[in-house]
């Protein structure tokens, strides 16, 4: 049986890290060792910067929902206690852009609430 070489599947092995390393400063977009210790560290910050990002549109959500409740004398709690109460299903997301860009339908639904 004829032996094989790991050449061609090294290469193209180490042409996709390097290619995922390009624009890293030095040896890291370079060299081959160094470039697959960064860019493995760099896909797990971005898999993890995925969920952040949605953690921190939920926080901005939640504070410009609270800004408008207590606009109408209500806490953030009691106005989602009130929702709930009530039987009103609109998630955080559409509840803040009612908050930002329909100001009379927040109203209406704050009063609702109370």
């Amino acid at each position: 049986m004829a032996r094989v070489k790991g050449a061609v599947n090294a290469r193209k092995r180490h042409k996709k890290i390097l290619k995922l390393a390009r624009g890293f400063r030095g040896s890291r977009s370079k060299q081959y060792r160094t470039a697959k210790q960064s860019v493995m560290r760099a896909l797990a910050h971005s898999f993890a910067g995925r969920r952040q990002t949605r953690r921190e549109y939920r926080r901005l959500w939640i504070s410009r929902i609270n800004a408008a409740a207590r606009a109408h004398g209500l806490s953030y709690s009691r106005f989602m206690s009130g929702l709930k109460q009530q039987g009103i299903t609109i998630n955080r997301k559409m509840l803040a852009d009612l908050a930002v860009s329909d100001a009379a339908a927040f109203e209406a639904l704050a009063k609702t609430v109370q």
